[in-house]
């Protein structure tokens, strides 16, 4: 394979680009940095009053000051000027479980502090302020261009593999010294040609200011998740403390509200199909460059495991949660994360199908075909893409189905592995500062945890993995299963976790005190067995996986030069975008879908709880709801109260708490879901289909001030 300096190609593509602009208003995560004159004169002509230097300014205080990276996982938005932050109820689900005890359970009846004394400290959550992106494609290609010349009989594929990572790490290193005190992340972009560093600013003490009860927070659970009609009223409020000059601190009771220096204004004047709708926040992950047979893999291996695995999983919890509002709080986080990615799973690949997206992607690729056979100079560089790429995803299929089994059973789904990997992993010396970071880990890990649920879970998931692949892929485990308990998985779950020391909370002295269970207690045996099993399969599988990697980079490029009079975004990487459209309804086989919820909607459902108990909702909300007592908060058209609307914005997972501007940059909601009919949009955009779900701001401020009687957040939000 020919060693190609990608960043080159790029910086030609990304200049040429904004030449012959053409552009869909409805798609794009576009990076702040990069909107040039002629992309912003689009976004002006759907209705954008703010400058690009008022969106983006490195120098100065821009929109992109309001938004803010929220615990690594989802997006959140400063709304006040003092530090008070909008997010999903499902983003800030997994603190608010922390702080609920079955003696005081806000996460089921919700929680309001009047003052800044009653806010609760979120322990470990913490907030990042984009300060700057920049890009740096040269260092990172020059290193990679001297190993090419310094090792030539080595292809660029297997260079790539074993190094790339490496230089990141390294080029992220010199920017975090040269400054002091910034969190500076370098990430690669379209599919590895291109390469920038964003520096952060991290704030550890957050603290919970408010959240609705559960039922209204999740309400529609999983029956209407990634579905619209949605009336999920999925906010929550926390707040960003500081010291006293403003600077990040661990929490302190000597520590200060932030006061920021860009907020969000929330808008009270709605919103109507067509009117600009502008998201900005932290996509998490993408794939639309992918070839046709990596899409094939997605559906047909790596969902697969995960809708399987999960579903057997989630079953058992059921059981047990049903039954204990204790073990219910301890499973609940771990609960949404799983059955959320279990249902999208299912979508993606429904949709995939009924889209054609695999055929779609293989059109395109006939086009680069074509393209590059027309020239001899591409041919020279593309003709063997195609065909590497299709022997190399055939031959590691059955691998990776495996391996997805394996990880969604081993690693995500038996809950004792975890606990064993770190006590085997514990130095033996009581003394040393491991074994006291060893303890905290252990306390955070029991706290949600019950060993009657996972050994369960383990006897159930050991016979689905042994159902599900060949004999080859089994682990260690199975030999003693099979050989001292007939083949029962729930006799040998039961032994387990009635033998183990990694079933109890006093673990870590049981095996300072004894060094021999290392050798003998059945739940480290079984731990230690995993990770040799997940390096066999890597190991089975490098040879496709550089094959694959480097040659999806190629495929890439191609298609970068071939559309070089075509701007295109990179994909997903929890990096800051920008995606605009606007408000719009849609039609999807048959049925129309208009584009806001209202208060009566919601009462429509909850009427149907004694059916579906995801629709269940207390006395009290029902109530609050029928009485209509909107007031400033109702739509000023149509007088009543709109609960949730839609957008063609391009969002996916990680926007989940992105602030949905209005032209002018003020709030009219927070980003949380996408509709079904267009599951497939990680890997395809359908600018028909797809669309971005919002809860609306003025729905968060009623339950705010009318159920939550919070008139000191109404007064410091300006109303």
């Amino acid at each position: 394979m020919k060693k190609i300096r990608h960043f080159i190609l790029l910086f030609i593509v990304l200049a040429v680009g904004g030449n012959n602009i053409k552009i869909h208003a409805d798609e794009g995560m576009w990076m702040l940095n990069k909107i040039d004159q002629k992309t912003a004169e689009v976004m002006k002509g759907l209705g954008l009053q703010l400058t690009p230097d008022e969106l983006y300014d490195p120098d100065g205080v821009s929109l992109k000051d309001a938004v803010v990276d929220f615990g690594d996982f989802c997006t959140g938005v400063v709304v006040s000027p003092q530090g008070l932050v909008f997010t999903n109820h499902h983003c800030g689900y997994g603190s608010i479980q922390k702080l609920s005890t079955p003696e005081d359970d806000i996460l089921k009846n919700g929680f309001v502090a009047h003052r800044f004394s009653e806010e609760r400290p979120a322990k470990g959550l913490f907030v990042r302020f984009l300060q700057r992106t920049e890009e740096c494609s040269e260092r990172v290609m020059q290193a990679l261009d001297s190993l090419y010349r310094a090792m030539p009989d080595m292809e660029a594929k297997e260079i790539d593999a074993l190094y790339l990572d490496s230089i990141c790490i390294a080029v992220e290193r010199d920017f975090s010294v040269a400054n002091p005190g910034l969190d500076c992340q370098v990430k690669n972009y379209y599919g590895g040609n291109a390469f920038y560093v964003s520096f952060y600013k991290v704030y550890n003490d957050i603290r919970l200011v408010f959240t609705a009860p559960e039922s209204l927070g999740r309400f529609g659970g999983d029956t209407d998740n990634w579905v619209w009609p949605r009336q999920t009223s999925d906010f929550s409020v926390f707040r960003i403390y500081a010291d006293k000059n403003g600077e990040p601190a661990e929490y302190s009771e000597e520590n200060v509200p932030y006061q920021a220096k860009r907020y969000a204004k929330v808008c009270m004047d709605g919103y109507r199909p067509g009117d600009y709708c502008m998201t900005v926040g932290y996509p998490g992950s993408t794939d639309r460059y992918l070839s046709s047979w990596g899409i094939r893999e997605r559906v047909d291996t790596r969902n697969i495991s995960t809708i399987q695995v999960r579903g057997r999983k989630q079953d058992v919890w059921k059981t047990f949660m049903d039954k204990s509002r204790s073990i219910a709080l301890k499973y609940a986080s771990k609960w949404m994360g799983s059955s959320n990615y279990w249902k999208n799973s299912i979508g993606m690949n429904k949709a995939v199908a009924e889209l054609d997206v695999i055929g779609q992607k293989q059109q395109l690729e006939k086009r680069v075909r074509a393209w590059y056979e027309a020239r001899a100079d591409l041919k020279n560089r593309f003709g063997e893409m195609f065909g590497l790429l299709e022997d190399a995803y055939n031959q590691r299929q059955e691998l990776v189905r495996a391996d997805g089994f394996f990880n969604e059973t081993f690693v995500r789904g038996i809950e004792i592995y975890r606990i064993a990997s770190i006590l085997n992993s514990m130095p033996q010396d009581a003394d040393s500062a491991q074994v006291a970071a060893t303890r905290e880990s252990v306390r955070r890990f029991f706290r949600d945890y019950e060993p009657q649920v996972d050994c369960a879970t383990m006897a159930a998931l050991l016979q689905n993995y042994r159902e599900q692949v060949p004999a080859q892929y089994l682990p260690p485990c199975f030999e003693c299963i099979n050989s001292q308990y007939g083949g029962s998985t729930q006799a040998y779950a039961d032994a387990l976790f009635q033998q183990s020391i990694c079933a109890d909370s006093t673990c870590i002295d049981r095996l300072l005190a004894d060094s021999t269970l290392r050798d003998t207690d059945p739940g480290l045996l079984y731990a230690q067995a995993i990770p040799d099993k997940m390096m066999d399969f890597g190991t089975r599988m490098k040879e496709y996986n550089r094959t694959i990697n480097y040659n999806e980079r190629m495929l890439t490029q191609a298609l970068l030069e071939m559309e070089q009079e075509t701007p295109h975004y990179s994909d997903a990487n929890f990096s800051m975008r920008l995606s605009y459209g606007f408000i719009q309804d849609y039609t999807s086989q048959g049925t129309h879908f208009p584009y806001y919820t209202n208060a009566q909607s919601l009462l429509d459902k909850a009427a149907k709880q004694d059916q579906i108990e995801d629709y269940r909702l207390e006395e009290n909300l029902v109530s609050l709801m029928q009485k209509g007592n909107f007031g400033r908060y109702a739509d000023k058209e149509k007088r009543e109260l709109h609960l949730c609307f839609i957008s063609n914005n391009d969002i996916t997972g990680g926007n989940s708490g992105s602030p949905m501007f209005n032209g002018k940059g003020e709030l009219l909601g927070l980003a949380f879901d996408g509709n079904w009919e267009a599951m497939s949009g990680d890997i395809s955009f359908d600018e028909n289909l797809q669309r971005c779900i919002g809860v609306d701001v003025r729905f968060i401020l009623f339950l705010i001030d009318k159920w939550g009687k919070a008139d000191n957040l109404i007064k410091e939000l300006g109303i």
